[in-house]
């Protein structure tokens, strides 16, 4: 099996109970009636990613969803948590690209999200034989990778949020797959 559509999604929620913060994360994130299985970072050849929207509308409720997660919390209050994805795609789409999590505590949305971007584009680059200098600054590796012409995009969507007083506080990021078989048959490949 291998997907050839995906969305991307985030979500937060609260709640005194910590599964049921994650819970609240999930429904937050269009995701929560569906088993979800994470997976490690490859993003498929070909793999187009559609609107959230769109995507939610092709999932079914219990089905087993294959998805890139990544998740943290806290029950501190003030406390600054974030999810992120980040993905790097090649410019030859045939090939694969790469999708990255991370899970932080007091860093900003864009701090997150660069980190992701960043390690995306780092893990696609090592694949592709791009050499970079990892000392460099992200903006300046990501138009060395860009400039390569192997690498054509990155992006990440990223969620963050503070822990609030007697509640534990929850944020996921999601790469969600589509299983093909919900597709439409003009969809398909």
């Amino acid at each position: 099996m291998v997907p050839t559509h995906m969305f991307l999604t985030r979500g937060v929620g609260v709640h005194k109970e910590k599964l049921a913060s994650f819970e609240q994360a999930l429904r937050s994130a269009g995701v929560a009636y569906c088993n979800l299985v994470s997976v490690s970072s490859i993003l498929p050849p070909n793999c187009k990613i559609v609107p959230r929207k769109r995507g939610e509308k092709l999932l079914n409720p219990g089905e087993i969803t294959f998805c890139v997660m990544a998740r943290s919390e806290t029950n501190e209050r003030n406390r600054l948590v974030s999810a992120s994805i980040g993905l790097a795609i090649p410019t030859d789409r045939r090939t694969y690209g790469y999708l990255s999590e991370h899970h932080a505590h007091g860093e900003t949305d864009e701090e997150t999200g660069e980190y992701t971007e960043d390690l995306a584009a780092q893990m696609l680059a090592t694949t592709l034989g791009v050499e970079f200098d990892p000392n460099i600054a992200w903006k300046e590796r990501e138009q060395v990778f860009k400039m390569g012409g192997k690498i054509v995009r990155t992006l990440n969507i990223t969620q963050s949020a503070i822990g609030k007083p007697n509640k534990w506080t929850t944020v996921v990021a999601l790469a969600v797959f589509i299983p093909e078989e919900n597709l439409p048959k003009r969809s398909r490949r």
